[in-house]
């Protein structure tokens, strides 16, 4: 079997049953399940929300995406091998480790094979909940340009890149593209304050200005659990995105959870903790994929322009990154999954065929 082979790139194809479009995302694919099907999984399966909550099936990719751009490599590689695995795992074991400290629910119910969950519909809050530990990207940026109100915070003067900051900062940015807030750009992923969220807490789907403080709560413990976790295997957990959403339980409560994934090396920094003491920065995450491509290219400024997206994209459509680049990025992935997990990354010899296997035989979701 090719290299090739081992990477499941497309998602969207599987015979899922569902009278719905399947949502494809730059990593993941969603097909909402039928209300049939939502229904009577529910019941037998005993997941913990309303008799008529919509459930989907999330199936991740290898897919790899960095620069709002999916990139590919040569000999037709078209992902990094082991990474959606990588992904799921190390999601699993926090949202996890969340449950036993007495933390808030995800949107997951179910995980009937390393590549897939089954999560309930959840209405998300239009943050991009982000804390920051150390200072470094886009915070470093703007603070060497001489800025220092990022987010509504107070930066203070002297600090070094790199270098771990006095506390724990919460610096959120828009999830999606909002319109009509005041002061807040109508695009995607741009830094709001605090005082933005409370102002305008409907426009972000907040139930009140309340739940912005439960949300920081949340972002604060669930950040904590995996940063004493990740230095107890030597890792810093640098910085990290959450994100939130509210959901209905089988009791009729409605309640804020952790949705997507979390701490994982795509939406996270985690650096080698040894490294770090030694004055280095060796990178456990998608950062190091970001600067190997922002060296690779010629023209650095394509990637971080925004105003060049269209040259963007076609950088990444229309060249085969070197196989050595994705192996890098395999290896830090499966290596940071097994160090958080303790479990080994296997790699699948035919993970659609597994897929479709479990669906029919244990959930009755393939005709």
């Amino acid at each position: 079997m090719s290299l090739a082979d081992q990477v499941l790139a497309v998602n969207d194809d599987l015979p899922i049953r569902t009278d719905k479009p399947v949502h494809s995302g730059k990593v993941r694919s969603v097909y909402w399940l039928t209300e049939a099907d939502s229904r009577r999984l529910i019941e037998e399966k005993g997941y913990n929300v309303k008799p008529d909550a919509p459930l989907a099936i999330m199936v991740i990719s290898d897919r790899i995406s960095a620069f709002d751009c999916i990139w590919h490599g040569k000999g037709g590689l078209k992902g990094v091998p082991g990474k959606g695995a990588a992904l799921n795992a190390i999601s699993n074991h926090w949202f996890k480790l969340f449950r036993e400290n007495g933390l808030a629910d995800s949107h997951i119910l179910d995980i009937p094979h390393p590549f897939v969950w089954i999560v309930q519909k959840a209405k998300p809050v239009m943050v991009e909940a982000i804390c920051r530990q150390y200072i470094t990207g886009s915070m470093w940026r703007a603070y060497s340009k001489g800025e220092r109100n990022f987010c509504g915070i107070e930066l203070p003067e002297g600090l070094k890149k790199d270098q771990k900051l006095p506390e724990l900062l919460m610096t959120p940015s828009t999830k999606g593209i909002l319109k009509g807030i005041p002061n807040v750009p109508e695009v995607d992923d741009v830094n709001v304050t605090r005082h933005d969220l409370e102002a305008n807490y409907e426009a972000f789907n907040f139930r009140s200005t309340d739940d912005i403080a439960h949300y920081e709560k949340l972002l604060q413990e669930g950040f904590n659990v995996i940063s004493k976790e990740l230095e107890d295997i030597n890792q810093i957990f640098v910085d990290t995105k959450f994100e939130f959403g509210y959901v209905t339980d089988a009791a009729g409560q409605k309640k804020l959870i952790y949705m997507d994934e979390v701490g994982t090396p795509d939406s996270s920094r985690i650096w080698d903790e040894a490294a770090y003491r030694d004055g280095k920065i060796v990178e456990n995450s998608k950062e190091g994929f970001r600067q190997m491509l922002l060296n690779h290219f010629p023209d650095p400024d394509i990637l971080l322009n925004k105003d060049r997206m269209e040259e963007r994209f076609a950088l990444a459509r229309e060249n085969e990154l070197p196989v050595e680049a994705l192996m890098e990025v395999s290896s830090v992935y499966t290596g940071i999954a097994e160090k958080v997990t303790g479990q080994k990354i296997v790699l699948s010899e035919n993970p659609k065929a597994e897929i479709v296997e479990v669906l029919r035989e244990q959930y009755g979701l393939i005709d």
